[in-house]
């Protein structure tokens, strides 16, 4: 039946026809994964979180943590030394205590007693053991395993090496040291990452490349099931370490993880009843679910709760930064007047009242986003809209009007396209000549990884609560694959700055130092910030507990199903 339909769509001769037909399979897909095992055995009878992740997820393990879809499911299977709270304050986690030595070089993490790994096949009659420092140990120095390859082995950059590895020792037991090529105050913060989660070498050695789909962790849930975009199922933990008070978490007895692609089958699931949460904004569904003025309609008043705040997440669009390359060496995007042309051609004002419902705010400000400790509201770098510059800036380029320029291609997903076809409307008002290309998500994002696309769009989500860490898209250190900067950013008076902000332990000294590098960065627009985006969640009414943070982890170990 699928590619008879899949068939129709290729083949309906009207606009409408098609997409009568594309719902038709976004309904039968979903029929097909309800007929999957929508509702395991192990499900019948209990409290189950269900949410659906469009994006899809390509890894279980904290390794590969590099997106919100993956860090999401890891974050309720696993734990770190640490964590952030719902105000991004460093908390206890796996470690119960910490010290810095004077100089800030040397860092010694004691650990509870009491946490233990997940009962898996791969310990000693499948009885899961307690974590000791050796195990903290093993999953950092893995990050920077190059057999692993994880794009999270920048996390311990910082990190002074010693026989090759991260300089990171366990005493004894309960006691782990790390010692620093450099004072970096921000560290603690960036330990609470996904990637640097505990996990435990007979589980990585027993399952081998399939612990990315068999996880084992400590986390408040297990791993049960994964049927790759069909259906993921984690169910409670009863041995956990944490409580709330004399309650020992988590609440719920299930979470259950759905993959619907099509993000208004999704919407029309979650107003069924059907999904617990979803989050974020979508132009199929906004206009329903919002307002105008960005307040929840008040149709869904009594079935839907709404909480929004500042969100640590830049959305930008990027270019490939090396003139040498061979993606950009002969395209007008390797000149910087015509990247300023862009930044200036279209109006993020606009842009934001029509398009998001006056969700976010308009980024005319640099790449660190509103909230962010180092944001300065009165910095008077980055770009606003100015067409009459824009098209000075062209002609500065050697192409008047776009004449010459040939067309560009910006490369997004189906997401984003209404805020692409916009920019690209604006932009030929002043003669440039926008194309857009549309990939999956999962596309998108590894091509973004590999550096494989000129122009893209792009977003940036803290991983941890500094704006270091927006500031390393753009250090040299950190090209692709393994590092974040994808634009291949390379400026040695920018790099010379950074590592020396790095090391700043006087707050706003460093804030100034920060301040400085995201003017260096607008200066040489490697990127052009589009906004910076609200934490914008849509719960049902029987949902308790779920809370929200300005970096929108999702944290279910508090959730209560009514």
């Amino acid at each position: 039946m699928i590619p008879a339909i899949v068939k129709l769509i290729k083949t309906g001769t009207t606009r409408s026809m098609q997409k009568y037909v594309k719902q038709l399979l976004a309904i039968f897909l979903l029929l097909l994964i309800s007929a999957c095992g929508n509702r395991p055995e192990e499900l019948e009878g209990k409290t189950v979180f269900r949410y659906n992740e469009s994006a899809g997820i390509t890894s279980l393990d904290p390794a590969f943590a590099r997106n919100q879809a993956n860090i999401w499911a890891v974050n309720q299977m696993f734990n770190g030394l640490v964590q952030l709270d719902s105000n991004l304050l460093v908390q206890p986690c796996i470690a119960k205590s910490w010290e810095v030595s004077e100089d800030g070089m040397i860092y010694t993490f004691t650990l509870r007693n009491d946490v233990y790994f997940h009962d898996n096949v791969c310990f000693a009659e499948g009885m899961g053991r307690k974590v000791t420092s050796e195990d903290v140990v093993y999953s950092l120095q893995r990050l920077t395993d190059p057999t692993i390859a994880s794009p999270g082995a920048w996390a311990l950059s910082s990190v002074s090496e010693n026989a090759g590895k991260p300089d990171i020792s366990a005493p004894n037991d309960s006691i782990v040291v790390i010692k620093m090529k450099y004072p970096f105050p921000p560290f603690p913060g960036l330990l609470g990452m996904q990637y640097c989660s505990v996990v435990p070498r007979e589980a990585v050695e027993y399952y081998g490349e399939n612990f990315r789909n068999s996880p084992v962790g400590t986390g408040p849930f297990y791993f049960k099931m994964w049927k790759e975009g069909v259906k993921l199922v984690l169910l409670r933990n009863d041995n956990y370490f944490e409580y709330n008070g004399a309650d020992r978490l988590p609440y719920l007895d299930a979470v259950a993880v759905s993959f619907i692609i099509d993000k208004q089958t999704a919407f029309l699931e979650f107003v069924k009843g059907n999904l617990d949460f979803i989050s974020g904004l979508d132009a199929s569904y906004k206009d329903e679910l919002l307002t105008a003025s960005g307040m929840l309609n008040p149709k869904y008043n009594e079935k839907i709760k709404m909480h929004s705040q500042p969100y640590l997440n830049t959305e930008y669009l990027g270019f490939i930064y090396d003139s040498l390359n061979s993606l950009i060496n002969t395209s007008a995007l390797k000149d910087v007047n015509v990247r300023k042309a862009i930044n200036m051609g279209f109006d993020r004002k606009k842009m934001i009242r029509y398009l998001r419902n006056n969700i976010g705010e308009p980024g005319t400000k640099g790449m660190i986003p509103a909230g962010m400790p180092g944001y300065n509201h009165y910095k008077n770098y980055g770009y606003d809209y100015n067409p009459s510059e824009a098209r000075r800036l062209l002609a500065k380029a050697g192409f008047p009007d776009g004449k010459g320029m040939g067309p560009v291609v910006l490369s997004t997903n189906a997401s984003y396209l209404d805020i692409c076809q916009f920019i690209q409307s604006e932009l030929s008002k002043i003669g440039i000549e926008l194309k857009i290309d549309v990939s999956p998500p999962a596309t998108l994002k590894e091509n973004i990884a590999q550096s494989r696309i000129p122009f893209f769009r792009g977003s940036w989500i803290a991983d941890y609560p500094d704006a270091e860490n927006y500031l390393s898209l753009f250090y040299s250190g950190n090209f692709t694959p393994q590092g974040p900067n994808y634009t291949l950013y390379n400026n040695p008076a920018f790099d010379r700055l950074f590592l020396e902000a790095s090391s700043i332990t006087h707050d706003s000294l460093r804030f100034e130092a920060y301040t400085r590098l995201d003017s260096i960065i607008m200066q040489d627009a490697p990127v052009v910030v589009l906004f910076y985006d609200r934490v914008l969640r849509f719960t049902r009414s029987g949902i308790s507990g779920l809370g929200s943070n300005p970096m929108n982890l999702l944290v279910l170990k508090h959730v209560k199903k009514g």
